[in-house]
Formats: C-alpha cells, sequence, structure tokens
C-alpha cells in the first residue's frame, strides 16, 4: 500500500483569518459536515477563547456525530514563567472538549525573545510543559512550530531544539510551519529529507501562499516525509492565503497516488469548493485548479474537435474525477465541433447536420450585435432548445413599470411592477428595491414564485455590465452578464441592449427559463 498522507482543514480557523471571509456558527457548522463528508482527517474549529462563538462552534460541534473528521481545538503553549495546569489557553483547550488540540509554539529565536519576551530555555520548558500536561489529559496533541523555516534559516540548532522538544513531551505530530510564506519548494525539499535523514519523525507541513508556491511546498514536504498536511479549501486565509486543499488533495491523490482518507471523495470536491465560496459570499474563482469553471474549459474550434476525438489530449485529467464538468466555450473562434460538443446533451450530429450551420450563424450574428456567450452557458442552450424545437418559453411579457425616486437625505428607491402571461393566464408581481435591475428580479420572482416554487433554489451571485460602444454617450449600447447558482450548480446568461433595464430582463428572463427547462419539470413540481 502507498504512503498514506493526514489531510487536516483549517479553514475555519487559518482560513477566517484571510481578507473579507467571515462565517457564521451556522456556516461553521454546516461546512464541518461537508469537510467530514470529504473524508477530512482533522478540522481545525478555532481558538476558543477568542469570542463567544468560537466557544459555542465547539458546544454544537460535540452533538454533530462527525463520522470521520476528528474536530481540533488551537491555542498556544503557556505562558512564560507559568505552569501549563494553570494557563488559561491551555485550560481552553481542554475545556472545548476536543479529542484533538493545536498547540502553538515558537521556533525563530528572534520571536522568542522579541515578541514573547523570554530567553531560548524557558520557551524550550513552555513547550514540553504545555505538550506534556495536554498528553496526560488523554489528548492527541498537534505541534505546530510557528515560523520553523525562517527559525531553521536563522539558527538550525535551535530549530532542533524546539522539534525534540515537541517529540520528546509526546506530540502525535510535528507541523512545520511556513507562517511568513517566504520559503520555496526546493528548500521545502532540502530541510524535510535533512531532518528525516536525522531520525526525526511525524512530521507535518502548514504552508502560506506569499511566493505563490504553497502547494507545491506541500506537495515537496510529502514527497520528502511530511505524513500531514493542513491547509484550506480553496486557499483562503492571512495575506496571500494558505496553501489549498482544492489542489493538494487531488494532486496527492489522484496524481501522486498516495492514500488519504479523502481519496474516494474527490468527486464531492468541486461542489465543497463552492459550497465553501457560498457560505463566504464570495464568487468561486473561474480558474482555480481542478474546481475551477474554466479548469476543463476549451475556447478554440481545433481544441473542441480534438476533444470530440480523444479528451485525454487536451485534458491533463477526467474533470469526473473531482467532480468538475468539460464546458466548450461558445465564441468568434467557434467552428462546428464546438456547436457539436454542445449540442451533445441533445443527441448525436453532425458536421453536415443543417441545425449545426443554423446555429453557427445564428451564434455570429449575435456576437456581431454584442452578444458573447462564453460565459453565457444558460443563454446558448436556450437557443439550441429553440433551434431544435424543444424550446419551451417561461412566460411572456405584457408590461412592466418602473419607478425610482428620492425623497432630501433619504436613500433612493425604486418601485416596480409587472404584468406576465404564463400560458393564457395573467400574473402579476410587484416590489420595493434600490435600484431598477434589484427592483426587476424581484418582481420577476414575486410574480412567479407561487407558481414555480423551484425558482426560490435561484441565487444571482454575479451581475456585470459592460457598454459596447462608449462613443455613442448615453444612448450606448450595453451587455449584461448574469451568474446564477442553485446551491449546487453555477450558470451565466445575457442580455445586450441600448436599454440597460431590458439587457437586464434578457439575461433574468433567461436565468430562469434555463434552469425550468433542464428541471424538466412541470410548474408547482
Amino acid at each position: 500500500m502507498n504512503r498514506k498522507v493526514e489531510i487536516f482543514d483549517t479553514t475555519l480557523r487559518d482560513g477566517m483569518q484571510g481578507l473579507e471571509i467571515n462565517y457564521s456558527l451556522e456556516d461553521k457548522l454546516e461546512i464541518a459536515s461537508k469537510l467530514d463528508d470529504l473524508g477530512i482527517d482533522y478540522i481545525e474549529g478555532g481558538f476558543p477563547l477568542s469570542n463567544d462563538k468560537e466557544a459555542e462552534f465547539f458546544r454544537k460541534i460535540r452533538s454533530m456525530n462527525l463520522r470521520h473528521a476528528r474536530v481540533a481545538s488551537f491555542g498556544s503553549t503557556r505562558k512564560a514563567g507559568g505552569s501549563a495546569e494553570s494557563d488559561g489557553h491551555i485550560r481552553a483547550l481542554l475545556d472545548a472538549e476536543t479529542s484533538t488540540v493545536v498547540v502553538v509554539g515558537k521556533t525563530w529565536t528572534e520571536h522568542v525573545t522579541r515578541v514573547i519576551g523570554t530567553n531560548l530555555e524557558e520557551n524550550l520548558r513552555m513547550i514540553d510543559d504545555s505538550i506534556s500536561f495536554l498528553k496526560k489529559q488523554g489528548r492527541v496533541v498537534i505541534f505546530d512550530l510557528e515560523h520553523f523555516f525562517d527559525g531553521w534559516k536563522g539558527n538550525a540548532e535551535y530549530a532542533r531544539k524546539v522539534l525534540s522538544a515537541g517529540m520528546n513531551a509526546g506530540a502525535d505530530v510535528m507541523v512545520l510551519c511556513d507562517t511568513n510564506g517566504g520559503t520555496l519548494p526546493h528548500e521545502v525539499s532540502e530541510i524535510y529529507s535533512t531532518l528525516k535523514s536525522e531520525g526525526y519523525q511525524r512530521l507535518g507541513g502548514h504552508f502560506h501562499n506569499d511566493c505563490g508556491t504553497a502547494v507545491a511546498n506541500s506537495l515537496a514536504a510529502v514527497n520528502a516525509g511530511a505524513m500531514h498536511i493542513q491547509g484550506t479549501v480553496n486557499g483562503w486565509g492571512e495575506r496571500c492565503g494558505n496553501a489549498n486543499l482544492c489542489e493538494i488533495m487531488p494532486n496527492l491523490t489522484l496524481k501522486m497516488d498516495y492514500e488519504a482518507n479523502c481519496k474516494p471523495n474527490m468527486p464531492h470536491l468541486t461542489g465543497l469548493s463552492r459550497f465553501v465560496a457560498e457560505k463566504a459570499n464570495i464568487i468561486p474563482d473561474k480558474r482555480q485548479a481542478f474546481v475551477g469553471v474554466a479548469a476543463f474549459s476549451h475556447k478554440a474550434g481545433q481544441h473542441a474537435d480534438v476533444i470530440l476525438k480523444a479528451p485525454h489530449l487536451m485534458e491533463h485529467l477526467d474533470g469526473k474525477l473531482v467532480g468538475n464538468s468539460r464546458q466548450v466555450l461558445l465564441s468568434e473562434l467557434a467552428g462546428k465541433s464546438t456547436i457539436i460538443e454542445k449540442m451533445r446533451k441533445y443527441g448525436d450530429f453532425g458536421k453536415n447536420d443543417e441545425v449545426v450551420q443554423v446555429l453557427i450563424d445564428e451564434l455570429k450574428s449575435r456576437e456581431n450585435f454584442g452578444y458573447e456567450y462564453e460565459a453565457a452557458e444558460g443563454s446558448f442552450d436556450l437557443l439550441m432548445r429553440k433551434a431544435l424545437g424543444i424550446y419551451t418559453p417561461l412566460v411572456s411579457l405584457k408590461n412592466y413599470h418602473l419607478e425610482s425616486y428620492k425623497t432630501a437625505t433619504a436613500q433612493s428607491n425604486t418601485v416596480g411592477r409587472m404584468f406576465l402571461d404564463d400560458s393564457g393566464t395573467e400574473v402579476m408581481g410587484a416590489a420595493v428595491g434600490v435600484g431598477p435591475v434589484e427592483t426587476l428580479d424581484g418582481a420577476l420572482r414575486n410574480a412567479l414564485y407561487p407558481h414555480y416554487p423551484d425558482l426560490k433554489k435561484i441565487k444571482l451571485i454575479d451581475y456585470r455590465v459592460r457598454v459596447l460602444n462608449p462613443e455613442s454617450a448615453s444612448a450606448a449600447k450595453v451587455r449584461v452578464f448574469i451568474t446564477s447558482s442553485d446551491g449546487e450548480h453555477d450558470w451565466g446568461t445575457v442580455g445586450v441592449n441600448e436599454n440597460i433595464v431590458e439587457a437586464s430582463w434578457e439575461a433574468l428572463l433567461d436565468s430562469f427559463e434555463y434552469y425550468l427547462n433542464n428541471l424538466n419539470r412541470e410548474p408547482g413540481e
């Protein structure tokens, strides 16, 4: 059997230190459940002394009966001159009642003397006392050697003493931390190899991405002997982020053939990535390796032709292995192979089929007018359905009316109402919002929700406007892109018009029609 690697997730602790990242208590609990489903070995829940929300997380997680993961609480070694038994940080780790605790200690001599203000020998006693006490209390102890790599470069002998102190005290894993993120892969390989040759065991790794090498450093560490690696979902974290587990896990299990508890669940990886992004209210990085929308996308007509014949010649991995899917992008570069690949979901078509040429002509005509379909797969899907004669319109518009108003220093508002025809039945919707597009969306939902309750699952996660001919000033044509999600799948739609509201209406309606057409459900089901 190949060597096994433990995966330690710190999305809920270190990941929350990233710019614009914040989770509610319920978010943290739901994310922890998803991490457990994936087969993550350890979930670092946070620092129980930091605030009431963190303390409540540890209380509630105990009743969740996780199947795979061990939850870990995070804290530091005892204070200088004290004892572990009476130290507030150590007591908080015990009070969290987690089976695993993470203890962080200083490795860099400058941090010992200038930050915590003690001497090098006392720092070693702090490490020994803290870990020994927690082990006696029956805890699995993961020792994070903070600033290990900078400490090694400054004083390798003292870094060894810190490592030995942790091992001798009984720590289950010694995690070498690149806290400043300034170490490069060749340095990582050399240091781990040196330590392994000197007899150090149970080594882990924790890398930050300040040089853009956190994932490469993590893979180098495992290849050189680390048996435990830490990171976050989507790579979020302090400054430039942590090592990205969405790249580390598939590389280790699918590329390098290491064993890990998460390996059988890699087809759920893309779903996890997007679930965490949704909870963070952050638009997913389309170009992220393995799980990004663009990871298995192809634009040039020649590429699409190769994909039809032999996908492995254009893709390093089958996207299904990580829960992602192939996209053949539509643009002025598209050829018949691109159209055929897009139409595959509706049947087998050849380059000489009339409908293929019809769609190519329609695509080019619309792009000349200002449409783009690379990011609007939903809108193009509707074009295909129309060409094939299987399109079912959701509703037809009778009229909409929007009125914006502002009084004195109060915020402006927009009132809107619309009348629609739904298979011969008139339906009406109304809404109040800040701007016209928000109000239009609200009124459309108000009209449709009673008849199409599935639409309640849809959220707009991105809205973009581009002016196509700015030289026309206020009469310029605009292109509106909307990205929607039902929590599991994302899709884009597009509208083009001289009126931004009308362009938005087109993209909004396309989004809803695409969703219902692809659900293949009748109203109310």
